[in-house]
């Protein structure tokens, strides 16, 4: 529990800060701002975090980045994360452009689940969003499809006057393909001019549009996974399409279960909040995982009670480098 009563027990933890796109909500333009390779933690000290904190009774793990799967060892990650003693659930948070060929490897290694970004369908607005190429997105999309993973989600970054006339395609292509559509509010992480009224589309009026094409079914009960989405289901298309709302939904943060772990060695209790606590120390001086332990603890009580993206926030590192 954090100070405000609220259960915790769900870490997300990026194995590097580097990426094979360049999405606009995440890394900005002309970054150069990596870490050093030594100062990336090892798998080693990864797996020994997890381990430390599925102590403390964290049950859920998300392995993200930058793009984790460019980092070599994701996979032998996985799976030692897996096998630890009180974890339930190991999943992974990818651009999906490198899946095609590492799904199964994953899915034999223990990962449970799979979210992919998918901002665009249409190829010539994907690469604006991303840089990348979106047929090799869908070609992993197929793949995680086809691994047999126990969820497969698709999540979308709202940006006005970029990708809006792709949503109701989007929801249609997870409608065909059986899959869930998270349409995420766009945040201020990667500095605070990426958020603007010109640029922002509040989940609200994505809701609205839907319903001028389709009825939106409430689903208070549908809970995919651990995050904060609200469930609909679009009756005739058949789509099920969360809704994630950071920026207009003032109860956004009331029951808020996770912390992060940077590809740094920082423990990070809230993406809104500037706090982080130095975690890569205590693992390099301390052959004792008490100090590890103290880490996490602090960072626990330290959670903010919510997150100060509404006020004039201006992040201190861009999201490629706090992690997914």
């Amino acid at each position: 529990m954090d100070s405000f009563g609220r259960t915790v027990d769900y870490l997300r933890i990026s194995i590097t800060d580097r990426c094979n796109e360049r999405c606009l909500y995440c890394m900005p333009a002309g970054y150069h701002g990596w870490e050093q390779q030594a100062d990336h933690l090892t798998a080693e000290e990864i797996v020994r975090v997890a381990r430390v904190a599925a102590g403390l009774g964290f049950r859920k793990f998300r392995i993200t980045g930058g793009e984790p799967l460019v980092r070599r060892d994701a996979v032998e990650i996985v799976r030692a994360i897996a096998a630890l003693p009180g974890v339930a659930c190991v999943g992974l948070s990818t651009n999906g452009t490198r899946l095609a060929t590492q799904a199964q490897p994953l899915r034999d290694a223990g990962l449970r689940t799979v979210n992919v970004s998918l901002d665009a369908l249409d190829a010539e607005i994907y690469r604006r969003v991303t840089g990348g190429d979106v047929t090799a997105v869908l070609a992993g999309i197929r793949a995680a499809v086809a691994a047999g993973f126990e969820r497969v989600k698709l999540n979308c970054v709202l940006m006005r006057g970029v990708n809006e006339g792709e949503l109701w395609p989007l929801a249609q292509f997870a409608a065909e393909h059986g899959l869930p559509l998270r349409l995420i509010e766009l945040m201020p992480v990667t500095s605070g001019e990426v958020l603007n009224e010109k640029n922002f589309l509040p989940v609200g009026e994505v809701m609205q549009r839907f319903a001028q094409r389709d009825e939106l079914i409430p689903q208070p009960d549908t809970r995919i996974g651990w995050g904060p989405a609200k469930y609909y289901l679009l009756k005739h298309t058949g789509a099920l399409v969360g809704f994630i709302g950071a920026m207009t939904n003032l109860h956004f943060c009331e029951s808020c279960n996770k912390m992060r772990l940077t590809a740094d060695g920082k423990v990070r209790p809230c993406l809104g909040d500037h706090g982080e606590l130095d975690v890569r120390t205590a693992l390099r001086s301390s052959a004792s995982d008490e100090a590890v332990r103290d880490v996490l603890l602090a960072a626990l009580k330290g959670k903010p009670l919510e997150h100060h993206f509404r006020d004039q926030y201006q992040p201190g590192r861009p999201m490629t480098a706090i992690g997914g």
